[in-house]
């Protein structure tokens, strides 16, 4: 029921807009109106977000230790893993958010003959994880040509190096492939593996389904059905200047295809896939672990409750503590 709840929900989404635009002919509400909207909720829920752990108080030094700290002068520190200046925090920030650094250690625990336990490299995780992330990247700045009259320079070198292994006409795009590839993997990785299985949520299918969908959709306008992109690039460029039309049958598919985009949109600022933002305001990563070196104060401390020490403790319960037979320094 986790696994298909989420599918039905995906192909709801892709039966109401593709009736809504074929049946009831609600062209400019899925062109025009849902787009506003689902970019107004994306933008203000982001913000939202943001703004929301900003504010969340974080009184204690607790970073993610994974190496040596700072110590003695002859102790060689691991300034990426336990970083103790703003430098190493900032390299380990970059490190984490461009190359997925903590993703990349991971490994695998087996049990072997003996028993013993046998740890061993797992990187599959961090490859496919990589790819479905760049090649989005590329997909989305790719996309931008849709929104501008006069293409820029750098998306027609883009376009080229995407396509560079050119299969026949129009350009087969590599990130195209690797991008279904590794939504794939990343969702066959949730259904085969027993323990990711027993942990996975409904709301960890659905984005799945949702972007697999996006991807689909996305290829088959380009590939196999025939769309007319004239009027698609003038809806677009008329969405970011505030002047939308539609002129002409675009075609059902790219209203499919606009809807999902719309509902991901939407979604993302209330859903696991905020980690885009959050990653930044994590304590665990952004903090350094200087505790040797710097007193922190907790600045939400009441100044008119004064630290209440073991001996003072030991006074105030000394009598319920000798009558549970637990020890005491004072008698």
């Amino acid at each position: 029921m986790k696994v298909l709840y989420p599918f039905i929900a995906v192909l709801a989404l892709i039966a109401v807009a593709f009736l809504g635009v074929k049946v009831a002919g609600l062209q400019y509400l899925f062109g025009v109106i849902i787009p506003y909207l689902a970019f107004a909720t994306f933008i203000g829920g982001f913000i939202y977000k943001i703004l929301h752990w900003a504010k969340s108080p974080v009184p204690f030094r607790i970073p993610t230790t994974c190496g040596q700290a700072n110590s003695l002068p002859w102790i060689e520190q691991n300034t990426l893993d336990c970083p103790s200046t703003t430098g190493g925090v900032v390299g380990r920030m970059l490190l984490e958010v461009f190359l997925f650094r903590s993703l990349f250690r991971n490994t695998k625990a087996e049990i072997h003959d003996g028993p013993r336990l046998v740890y061993g490299s797992s990187k599959y995780l961090w490859l496919f994880g990589l790819l479905f992330h760049y090649t989005f990247l590329v997909i989305v700045i790719r996309h931008m040509r849709l929104f501008c009259g006069n293409v820029p320079g750098f998306l027609h070198q883009l376009e080229a190096g995407d396509a560079l292994f050119q299969v026949g006409a129009p350009l087969l795009y590599q990130s195209d492939i690797i991008f279904v590839l590794a939504i794939t993997f990343l969702f066959l990785r949730r259904l085969i593996s027993a323990n990711v299985r027993y942990i996975s949520q409904p709301a960890d299918y659905f984005p799945l389904f949702l972007i697999l969908s996006i991807g689909i959709t996305g290829i088959l306008m380009r590939y196999f059905i025939r769309v007319d992109v004239i009027n698609i690039k003038e809806l677009a460029v008329g969405l970011a200047t505030f002047s939308p039309k539609i002129n002409g049958q675009i075609g059902a598919i790219f209203f499919v295809h606009i809807f999902l985009v719309c509902t991901l949109l939407a979604y993302f600022p209330f859903s696991k896939l905020m980690h885009m933002g959050g990653v930044w305001l994590s304590p665990t990563r952004n903090m350094a672990n200087n505790s040797r070196m710097v007193r922190h104060i907790n600045p939400w401390n009441d100044p008119n409750i004064k630290p209440h020490s073991y001996a003072d403790y030991e006074d105030e319960f000394r009598e319920f503590m000798t009558g549970a037979n637990i020890p005491v320094e004072k008698e």
